[in-house]
């Protein structure tokens, strides 16, 4: 089994995890923010669907922060949509990969061109498409919790619902 068939179940559950969040995201509170410096709870929420996308960047050797645009998502449904089709295209460009393919680094440029950061390619698969999502899942579990928003299990039972 190859580095990232052994990656893809991880990968499978953390994203049905991360899924079961954008569904409970309220369409009424979008603008909300719990600090003036924070994001918004609609920018955190598209910012968690779009970070599944970093399956499909990785196929290149680096992207360019602010080069895509993310759509526009107003709904629940929009955040699962997109969401869904983020880790889909994501999982099967996944897949199609061999080891070879995680050796040299993977450069992550500022929107000026400079270099942001530089990293082993194969780190970037567990600390940005997942160990960085989960961080934001965790911020979103906050953001929905303020909210009054009943919250699913993660890792275990929560508040609102057992496992």
């Amino acid at each position: 089994m190859n580095t990232i068939q052994s990656f893809l179940p991880e990968f499978d559950h953390e994203m049905t995890t991360t899924r079961r969040l954008l569904e409970r995201v309220p369409a009424d509170r979008l603008a909300w923010k719990p600090h003036p410096k924070s994001r918004s709870l609609g920018e955190l929420a598209t910012h968690v669907a779009e970070l599944a996308r970093w399956g499909i960047r990785f196929q290149k050797d680096s992207f360019q922060i602010g080069s895509e645009a993310a759509p526009s998502l107003k709904s629940a449904g929009d955040f699962v949509n997109r969401f869904d089709s983020n880790v889909k295209e994501s999982r099967e460009k996944l897949a199609g990969m061999g080891d070879d393919r995680l050796e040299g680094e993977f450069t992550v440029l500022k929107p000026n061109g400079e270099v942001f950061f530089k990293v082993p390619r194969r780190a970037v698969l567990r600390s940005v498409l997942l160990n960085h999502l989960i961080h934001h899942r965790g911020q979103l579990t906050v953001y929905l919790r303020q909210n009054e928003v009943p919250l699913p299990s993660i890792y275990g039972p929560t508040a609102d619902e057992s496992i």
